[in-house]
């Protein structure tokens, strides 16, 4: 049976239409960076789900409710009250996105040479521990290395290796980190297994759990629907029993918050949690907003009610894997099974004649916004190939990331990208490398520059 929104539409914003010589011209203006390109200049954005997604009518209406008091606000109680119950933390810290958290975070936990592992870091993450000058350490199952490897849960941590580097290296870890889903390895989940497994080894070396919370309830769905003995049990049920194995998370509130803006820190500890609360005055305002409106707290707390309700997450998995199933179909590689919140196009097994230095991802970007102005991200070389002592080396994969925004695009949006990317990749072999001519030392992918080789 189709699986049909299980939502009506009330509002719509009309979308621009371009030639492929106006996109020829914008994309040379951008330096051939997709993120340098004027949005209305985009027909499908997806580019990222965080803070993209369509907010419920539920939502639009709680903001009506927002109170804007500086502190101690009742927009801010009912945020804590939401995540508290949903993740069982003592303290709940609010910051105005999922970076806000990480940085406060391990600016007050890290010093040179500790070493946080993770499943799979991603951006923000990894270059908030490395700022600090510490390592992030990738611990995934070789599995999901893999792209066209076929597994129920891709982004379980390597417990073994984890086991080892807590046996040989443990003095030097303050705390372990599993991302869910993993985002870096093409938006994989985590089993409760497995993190029943990371939660063990951290209680044998005596180590805080945290997780990255920000798509928690998708990695709910995949529990439910692929591992065993879960079936019966409701999404938020899983979710609150993921965030009782840990001890505390960061969580970007524009992904699984299903708001446009907003994110928090939680935690159990309370010399952490007073630490965090001191830089957070510092940089992103009082405890009770931590740089939020009051009506963008009221937007997350309706937003993590509305987000595992089944009717929901059954939709955005299926229509995410409906795309893969479609580039599949045409030829095109991926990583499998598809992802809950995007697909991930393996852009190195698409183009093996582009080297990972000519950023076979940033190629096939671009290729798709000429096509059909659909903009896409690379998740390769040019995000995580550069290494903080300044060495460039391939990343573990080239990946190109189609993240879909939540509750904005209808099948038919989806079946344009699918015609999209199957013209893309029927001319392949025509593609060719690119050159960087421009890069910041942190996180360069969201400014730099390039040009065709």
């Amino acid at each position: 049976m189709t699986i049909i929104e299980p939502f009506r539409i009330k509002s719509v914003e009309a979308i621009k239409f371009t030639t492929r010589e106006q996109r020829e011209l914008r994309l040379r203006e951008a330096g051939y960076n997709v993120f340098l390109l004027r949005a209305e200049d985009v027909l499908i954005d997806l580019l990222t789900d965080s803070g993209t997604g369509a907010m419920s009518s539920a939502q639009w209406g709680a903001l009506m409710q927002g109170d804007e008091s500086y502190a101690g606000s009742r927009s801010f109680y009912r945020f804590r009250d939401v995540v508290a119950d949903l993740t069982g933390f003592t303290h709940i810290i609010p910051t105005h996105q999922g970076r806000a958290a990480e940085r406060i975070l391990f600016h007050t936990i890290l010093t040179p040479g500790d070493i946080v592992p993770n499943n799979s870091h991603f951006d923000t993450t990894r270059a908030n521990i490395e700022v600090e000058e510490a390592e992030a350490l990738d611990l995934v199952i070789p599995e999901g290395r893999i792209p066209s490897l076929v597994h129920p849960f891709k982004g379980n941590v390597d417990l073994e290796a984890l086991d080892h580097l807590l046996t040989e290296r443990g003095d030097r870890v303050p705390l372990v980190m599993v991302t869910v889903t993993n985002n870096s390895g093409g938006g994989q989940p985590v089993s409760l297994e497995n993190l029943r497994g990371v939660r063990a080894l951290c209680d044998k070396f005596h180590k805080p759990l945290f997780l990255d919370a920000c798509r928690f309830a998708e990695n709910a769905w995949f529990i439910k629907t692929r591992e065993a003995g879960q079936s019966h049990r409701s999404p938020k049920e899983i979710a609150k029993e993921m965030f009782s194995l840990a001890d505390g998370c960061t969580m970007s509130a524009k992904k699984d918050g299903l708001a446009n803006i907003g994110g928090f820190l939680a935690m159990n500890d309370d010399r952490w949690a007073e630490n965090a609360r001191n830089l957070l005055i510092l940089t992103e305002g009082f405890p009770t907003y931590g740089g939020l409106a009051g009506y963008d707290l009221e937007a997350i707390a309706r937003g993590l009610e509305e987000v595992v309700e089944e009717p929901y997450l059954q939709y955005r998995i299926r229509s995410t894997a409906y795309l893969g199933e479609k580039l599949l179909a045409a030829g095109v590689p991926i990583i499998q099974p598809p992802g809950g919140h995007a697909i991930y196009i393996d852009a190195r097994a698409m183009l093996p004649h582009i080297p990972p230095l000519q950023y076979p991802g940033i190629a096939c970007v671009n290729a798709l916004y000429l096509e059909g102005g659909v903009r896409g991200v690379e998740i390769g070389t040019v995000m995580f190939g550069l290494h903080h002592d300044g060495r460039e080396t391939p990343a573990a994969m080239d990946l190109v990331r189609l993240a879909i925004p939540r509750r904005v695009y209808t099948q038919s949006h989806i079946d344009f990208v699918a015609e999209v990317v199957a013209a893309v990749g029927s001319r392949r072999a025509a593609l060719g490398g690119y050159r960087m001519t421009h890069a910041p030392k942190v996180l360069r992918h969201f400014t730099a520059k390039f040009e065709p080789v």
